[in-house]
């Protein structure tokens, strides 16, 4: 384990505000709105606020928290580890996503750490993890990444929450180190068929959604499965093509009443931008592998359902490969939900792992 703070040099924020200010913008047709993507005066709005972003504010509010970096398997890890006040608090390791970072999890950490040790790394391929280095680091390596680094950290009883990539590694973790982990939480869970019991109408229509979205992948999977080095040229060479690529989810994946703010959106990308891990994140779906049955998490499972998410999880299904201990329908809330809805989620959280 290696100490480490996050130390951005001047030329490489000097170098960003030049490439934004030389930025060569598309047309668009007039009227279009989102027909056709992010639209051009959405974009132009946020790489304006980039421009006179203040980069130091998001690095000093990092460096108030314990970093550390560590190799595993010839990977590179960070990761944030901070100790609850409690010594006898649960440890639990927080997974990200895409588009998403650990700068999703920063406004959980105040309301977590009464109760839990919290681990928060960045999945090897993002941000200050760095570039991965070897193939075959899909989700199962991510998995069994974490649960070496939880025995490094000398941690015999923990658990796992995620969304998103996060969700598919904390369940394969469960799996792979049940004797270890207490339980797992998810705020994201895809299900599909089969099932052979009724459903309600309401199942019914969450089933027909999740199956649409299977068989109509959003582009940027089709892309990243196929051949993620391609586009990596654009989104590592242009921040507002990179800026565009990332903020579009966080708009259109997002509970419409509870915005992501500008400025939350910024410091998610610089963790791509600074680090040039745009080829290196996108990967991870080629790695891992389109489709497929999700693995049974043989530990207890907490879900949370939000309904602006990109799907909604049918319950008879999940209990299908899983031993569900709690469900929560959340009233508000979309595919960010440690960013949207923190106290929510949080209070979720807790409640579920104070009950194992």
């Amino acid at each position: 384990m290696n100490e480490f703070e996050v130390h951005v040099s001047e030329a490489d924020l000097d170098d960003l505000r030049d490439r934004l200010g030389r930025t060569r913008w598309p047309d668009e047709l007039p009227g279009s709105g989102w027909d056709y993507g992010i639209p051009l005066e959405r974009v132009q709005h946020l790489a304006a606020a980039w421009q006179n972003y203040d980069w130091r504010r998001h690095e000093a509010r990092l460096n108030a928290y314990p970093q550390f970096t560590t190799t595993i398997d010839g990977e590179n890890v960070w990761f944030l580890h901070i100790r609850s006040a409690d010594p006898n608090a649960l440890p639990l390791i927080l997974t990200h996503g895409w588009p998403g970072s650990p700068v999703e999890f920063l406004d959980l950490i105040p309301l977590l750490t009464p109760h839990f040790h919290l681990v928060i790394p960045a999945i090897p391929g993002y941000s200050f993890s760095g570039p991965t280095r070897s193939r075959g680091r899909g989700l199962r390596w991510v998995a069994e990444a974490w649960s070496t680094l939880m025995a490094r950290l000398g941690y015999d009883r923990y658990g796992a929450q995620g969304g998103d990539w996060g969700s598919g590694i904390s369940q394969l973790l469960g799996s792979l180190d049940q004797d270890h982990v207490a339980g797992v939480h998810v705020n994201f869970l895809p299900t599909g068929g089969p099932y052979d019991g009724p459903l309600s109408p309401e199942d019914q229509a969450r089933l027909a959604r999740t199956q649409k979205q299977a068989a109509n992948r959003h582009p940027h999977q089709v892309q990243f499965a196929a051949a993620p080095q391609t586009v990596a040229y654009a989104l590592t060479d242009s921040p507002v093509g990179q800026l565009a690529f990332l903020a579009e989810k966080f708009t259109t994946w997002a509970d419409p009443a509870h915005p992501i703010p500008d400025e939350t959106i910024l410091d998610d990308v610089m963790h791509y931008w600074l680090t040039r891990t745009a080829a290196s994140s996108s990967r991870l779906i080629k790695e891992t592998g389109l489709g497929g049955k999700p693995a049974p998490c043989p530990v207890p499972l907490g879900v949370a359902v939000l309904p602006y998410d990109i799907v909604q999880s049918v319950r008879p299904l999940v209990e299908q490969n899983h031993d569900v201990r709690r469900w929560s329908e959340f009233s508000r809330g979309g595919h960010f939900a440690a960013l949207e809805v923190p106290a929510l989620l949080a209070a979720d959280i807790a409640a579920f792992f104070g009950s194992l």
